[in-house]
């Protein structure tokens, strides 16, 4: 490759990596062409991009990014999943495909809001909901009291009802 088109591929990774949510590394060792295409379409309908970059050219480009953690495991052939919406999107299809794929595709590491995160906390975010489950049970635990208020106020003028039927009943009955 000309020196030129390396310049232009670290300079498109650096600002791909400066936007990043999240990115995940991962060993795709004897992968197929089929399963690769089956991980590419899954991920892109997760809103994420994915990539077989150089590891020296993904250290260059990670330099001054919040990516420039993952420099240690850099090694071998390595994949590049990166999220600019949902993490957890990214990292339930990551996720998946490594369980299913027997050690074929294999997680290496992550970084999420500058922390390095491994394995077993990749998996854990995996198993998060989705973002918009969240997103309804916060409104819903928030739509919770202002319910029962509207139902506390109408309950009061049928209450006040009843007491004065009652009063009415009870002054007919003398």
């Amino acid at each position: 490759m000309k020196k030129s088109v390396k310049q232009e591929q670290v300079t498109q990774m650096h600002d791909k990596l400066l936007r990043a949510k999240a990115v995940f590394l991962a060993d795709f060792r004897g992968m197929n062409v089929d399963k690769a295409t089956t991980l590419r379409n899954e991920l892109r309908s997760a809103s994420v991009e994915y990539k077989v970059f150089k590891n020296t050219l993904f250290d260059i480009a990670a330099k001054e990014t919040e990516a420039a953690c993952l420099a240690p495991y850099l090694a071998g052939p390595t994949a590049v999943a990166i999220s600019y919406d949902d993490p957890v999107g990214a990292a339930k299809v990551l996720s998946k495909f490594a369980k299913d794929s027997k050690g074929v595709f294999a997680l290496k590491a992550g970084v999420l809001s500058g922390k390095v995160i491994d394995v077993s906390q990749i998996q854990a975010l995996a198993d998060l909901p989705s973002r918009e489950v969240l997103i309804a049970k916060m409104l819903g635990s928030m739509q919770a009291p202002a319910t029962n208020f509207v139902g506390v106020l109408a309950a009061l003028p049928g209450s006040l009802v009843r007491v004065l039927d009652a009063i009415r009943a009870k002054k007919e009955g003398n």
